[in-house]
């Protein structure tokens, strides 16, 4: 089983991410155990997802979170896709879900995710991260302690640094 950063530990992935096949198809989802889908396949199979209880749903860069608003109560976490380092268009979908829609479950970090990253992103609102498989988990977990102290507002400390110390 893989391993990812959850609540600033490192813990055993308990979820199957599945992913649309090369040609667009949907996956064939397993019987049991706690799967994330897709968003077109969560649009597609949503009355079967929800009959089946404890899923999630992945949104791709392109895709946009006010897509899924109305429905966060039924996940049991959101992952939002990372596919480069250079696209960051996750990063706002994370605040939005965070600040705007009100998203209080799990709310996970996939594909390029690592040391250097893994801060922003949990300043962002993200409370898991599922590390790029060729970077050392025990060296991104320290990523979260790279700074102590912050001068702008995010969702993890709303106040900026001068509003704290008035």
């Amino acid at each position: 089983m893989t391993e990812i950063i959850k609540q600033r530990q490192i813990v055993e992935d308990d979820a199957q991410l599945i992913r649309l096949g090369e040609d667009g198809s949907f996956a064939e989802l397993p019987a049991s155990g706690r799967i994330i889908v897709p968003l077109k396949q969560w649009q597609a199979q949503r009355d079967a997802l929800l009959a089946r209880g404890d899923f999630g749903v992945w949104l791709a860069s392109d895709e946009e979170a006010e897509t899924i608003a109305a429905d966060i109560g039924h996940f049991a976490l959101i992952a939002l896709d990372f596919p480069a380092f250079i696209d960051g268009r996750n990063y706002s979908n994370a605040r939005l879900l965070r600040d705007r829609y009100g998203y209080k479950g799990e709310l996970r970090a996939i594909g390029d995710v690592f040391k250097d990253v893994i801060l922003l992103m949990k300043r962002c609102g993200f409370d898991a991260f599922a590390v790029r498989p060729d970077k050392d988990i025990h060296e991104a977990l320290k990523g979260l302690d790279d700074f102590t102290e912050y001068y702008q507002g995010a969702t993890d400390e709303p106040l900026p640094l001068f509003r704290r110390r008035a």
